[in-house]
């Protein structure tokens, strides 16, 4: 059976990854999907991510980013959300760039210059589809 949003698909598995404590998540490889988890290891969401050649789309494993507070272990993704989906696409020009959580938080976008975060957006001033909401 095909999958119908596979980026949907990946930001559940790092949710329930995360709700469940687990260090790491596997994910079908991508092009997309890889260019997410690098954005996602560059502003500080996961520790890292390798790239598994386990079959011909390979395989992500992504591991986990946790802080200790008063002897609980807590996600630093706190929540991830999935804005534009296979049915109703969400398009952001560079002046309407969503904050999430008051700048808080990271929006994700698919600009004609790859995979940026909203910031890196405003920056070069571009706008896009928006993929995901991360806080």
């Amino acid at each position: 059976m095909s999958m119908t949003d596979p980026i949907a698909d990946m930001l559940t598995r790092i949710r329930n990854g995360v709700q469940a404590g687990h260090r790491k998540v596997d994910i079908p490889g991508s092009n997309q999907k890889r260019a997410l988890a690098v954005v996602l290891q560059e502003q500080g969401y996961i520790q890292k991510f390798e790239e598994i050649a386990d079959n011909p789309q390979g395989t992500l494993r992504l591991y986990l980013k946790y802080y200790e507070r008063d002897g609980q272990r807590t996600g630093v993704i706190e929540g991830i959300r999935r804005v534009s989906r296979p049915g109703i696409r969400v398009f952001a020009g560079k002046d309407r760039i969503p904050k999430v959580c008051g700048g808080y938080g990271i929006s994700i976008l698919s600009t004609n210059q790859g995979i940026l975060t909203g910031h890196q957006c405003r920056l070069r001033g571009v706008g896009g589809e928006v993929l995901c909401e991360v806080w």
